[in-house]
């Protein structure tokens, strides 16, 4: 995470103890406390969102809001093994109509038509 070598570490903790001195032990003793009491409250805060939405969304993670994971998790992932493990087949009113779930499993073979719902147009 950080790019920080062995004499870049020697100069921050003696920097470190010309300004803070003999108070440096306080001073960490302050920021973990203060670390401690932001994760408390963002954790409060995910607890309070997650209750507030209802049950419908008990897998819902933050995480998920982020841009790269959202495109990783729904566009760069392969949810087709559900649709092609369940075999699919003929879903429309007609036999040679092919199903919807078979379309989005792995295309259309070379002369087949696209599925067409009559209730949508």
């Amino acid at each position: 995470m950080f790019d920080v070598g062995l004499g870049e570490m020697l100069v921050l903790v003696v920097l470190a103890l010309v300004i803070f001195g003999d108070k440096l032990p306080q001073a960490a003793g302050q920021a973990g406390r203060a670390l401690r009491q932001l994760r408390q409250m963002a954790n409060s805060a995910k607890a309070d969102l997650q209750e507030g939405l209802g049950p419908e969304f008990k897998d819902f993670d933050v995480a998920d809001l982020n841009p790269k994971t959202f495109v990783r998790k729904h566009l760069l992932e392969d949810h087709d093994d559900d649709v092609r493990s369940s075999g699919g087949g003929s879903g429309g009113l007609f036999d040679d109509e092919p199903s919807y779930a078979a379309a989005a499993a792995g295309g259309l073979e070379y002369g087949e038509r696209p599925p067409y719902d009559n209730e949508a147009t």
